[in-house]
């Protein structure tokens, strides 16, 4: 059965409702950052708003339903924030082919043979704006990443317009994803502090009823806390607003701003600080590059590049083939030699059975043997075969092979030579 790709996916996200939501692998934070939103509006709206009603009975209403809604508006920025695609730019199969170059060098063979190995650019120059920027080549998604991406290794992914990874909601900020994350945050700051005004509007009633303002506290303690959660809350939301809000003045993202600061590089993706909050706020944000829900697609398998030989190799393989040719003529000499003298062992044990019921002398016998009616045709044959490799009946090799073994020997001592001064 065919999977789908959020199933084979190679990064660390987690998935829900078959790929339509898509997570970081520390999700589960988010149950922390919702409790700490939930449970302060949850006793704001039943123990502060709730008595503000009666203290004001024609807006009373009108603090808790801006309460409510101010609250879902928030949660539904978190879910924007943290459950879509950040910016994900999806890793390539194979590297890319018309960026190899090949370069020599020393591998570990015997000999000391120089081997063309793939070699990439680390880095490559494009031009932003009219200037020069440095790109990156990633070897675990193996591409180029495109500027302004970076790989997060909490995700590991490359993601478009790297700004950070936020543990808070649990996913990385990215090109599709920052502006929820800014209207998130900027809104939290204004939550905080709209239970922060409403509980201390809370406390200066129960003062005009009791006098003072130990009194006050001590008849609403919950006032006092939720003032308390809130003027905390407020330097870490409300700080990090302002950061952001000087970010998109400058277009900058949190990983340029604290990699780069000491540089003093030029920021070639500076338009001004109007044209820098429209980009952000008012262009439309890029469709995903991945569709998690499709089914994967099978690739064919494509053959590995082609390695460009050197000259060196070349001379090396020209001279393989040199010695695999002596080679060869080493072995059919040797057939040779082998052959002579298993012929002229066969002559031989033939002529000393013939000794034996001939008479003595040589002439004799070798007239005898050559014409007696009754000796067998083999006999014969193997004689007159076995007259290649002798002379005057001694047990002597052929000139021809003796001059093919020399040729041979005198080749393998010069290639042996010349082996020894490489």
């Amino acid at each position: 059965m065919a999977k789908r790709v959020y199933q084979v996916w190679k990064g660390s996200n987690k998935f829900l409702f078959g790929g339509r939501l898509i997570f970081g692998p520390d999700a589960k934070s988010l149950v922390v950052t919702l409790l700490l939103i939930l449970v302060p509006v949850v006793l704001f709206c039943t123990l502060v708003a709730s008595n503000l009603l009666d203290e004001i009975p024609d807006g009373g209403s009108a603090i808790l339903v801006v309460a409510i809604v101010f609250t879902i508006y928030v949660l539904v920025l978190l879910l924007c924030t943290s459950a879509r695609d950040p910016g994900i730019i999806p890793r390539n199969s194979h590297p890319p082919e018309e960026e190899f170059c090949y370069e020599s060098s020393a591998s570990a063979e015997a000999g000391g043979r120089q081997t063309p190995s793939l070699q990439f650019p680390r880095t490559k120059e494009v031009i932003v704006n009219g200037y020069p920027v440095r790109v990156k080549y990633c070897e675990t998604c193996m591409l180029y990443r495109p500027p302004r991406c970076s790989h997060c290794s909490i995700c590991n992914n490359c993601v478009e317009r790297f700004d950070h990874h936020c543990p808070w909601v649990g996913q990385c900020i990215g090109m599709r994803n920052y502006r929820y994350f800014f209207l998130f945050v900027s809104s939290s700051t204004l939550l905080c502090i709209f239970v922060f005004a409403m509980s201390a509007l809370h406390i200066k009633f129960l003062f005009d009823d009791k006098g003072t303002v130990w009194k006050a506290m001590r008849e609403s303690p919950i006032s006092v806390v939720l003032m308390a959660y809130c003027f905390i809350s407020l330097w870490f939301v409300g700080g990090l607003t302002g950061f952001h809000l000087y970010l998109i003045g400058t277009n900058q993202t949190t990983y340029e701003n604290f990699r780069y600061r000491a540089d003093n590089r030029i920021n070639a993706y500076d338009l001004g600080c109007l044209k820098n909050f429209l980009e952000v706020f008012c262009t439309k944000i890029k469709p995903s590059r991945n569709d998690f829900h499709a089914y994967v697609r099978e690739e064919p398998s494509r053959p590995p590049p082609r390695m460009v030989p050197t000259l060196e190799e070349e001379a090396d393989d020209s001279g393989g083939d040199r010695r695999a040719k002596v080679e060869d003529d080493l072995e059919i000499g040797d057939d040779l030699l082998k052959i002579s003298q298993r012929r002229n062992f066969e002559v031989e044990e033939i002529r000393s059975r013939g000794s034996e019921s001939l008479p003595r002398d040589s002439s004799e016998a070798e007239l005898g043997l050559g014409s007696d009616p009754q000796q067998p045709a083999g006999i014969r044959s193997e004689t007159r075969h076995s007259s290649w490799g002798r002379r005057s009946g001694n047990l002597e090799i052929s000139p021809d092979i003796l001059a093919m073994n020399s040729t041979v020997t005198e080749n393998r001592n010069h290639n042996t030579r010349k082996e020894e001064h490489q």
